[in-house]
């Protein structure tokens, strides 16, 4: 049975917001049918509502505008992965991704710098879009 895209990305957005509900769908058959970045499309206004809720219950909340993007990993592992960026409305306008850069310091501290981007191509070149700071990190695992 052939599963389309927008059933697949709402079988895993349900599946997140229902806070873990085991659904008899394999996660990575999902992957393969409906790609990251339209599965971070699917999740992204959902997943920031939540996460603002969260933030704002906590008493931490962020005041400026904030929105879900794709982060682009550069390094190894591979996961699919999604960042919360706030700042400036007209500059979180502009991010359109978050490229994460994974490296070693004296090779015992592991550390993932996250910058967030106006290209979801981190082979167009990293630019970093001044003002906009990650607020929260949701990982898929793979």
């Amino acid at each position: 049975m052939k599963i389309s895209k927008r059933m697949a990305a709402v079988l895993v957005a349900l599946s997140l917001l229902a806070g873990g509900t085991a659904l008899a769908v394999d996660l990575t058959d999902l992957i393969g049918v409906v790609g990251g970045g339209f599965l971070v499309s699917a999740i992204a206004g959902p997943a920031n509502d939540f996460i603002n809720t969260v933030t704002f219950n906590q008493k931490v909340g962020v005041t400026e505008t904030t929105k879900v993007v794709p982060i682009v990993s550069i390094g190894s592992g591979t996961a699919i992965g999604a960042a919360q960026v706030a700042g400036p409305k007209e500059a979180v306008g502009r991010t359109k991704a978050v490229a994460q850069l994974e490296t070693a310091f004296q090779g015992r501290l592991r550390i993932k710098i996250l910058v967030p981007m106006d290209s979801e191509n981190p082979l167009q070149g990293i630019r970093r879009v001044q003002g906009v700071g990650v607020s929260a990190v949701i990982d898929f695992r793979l």
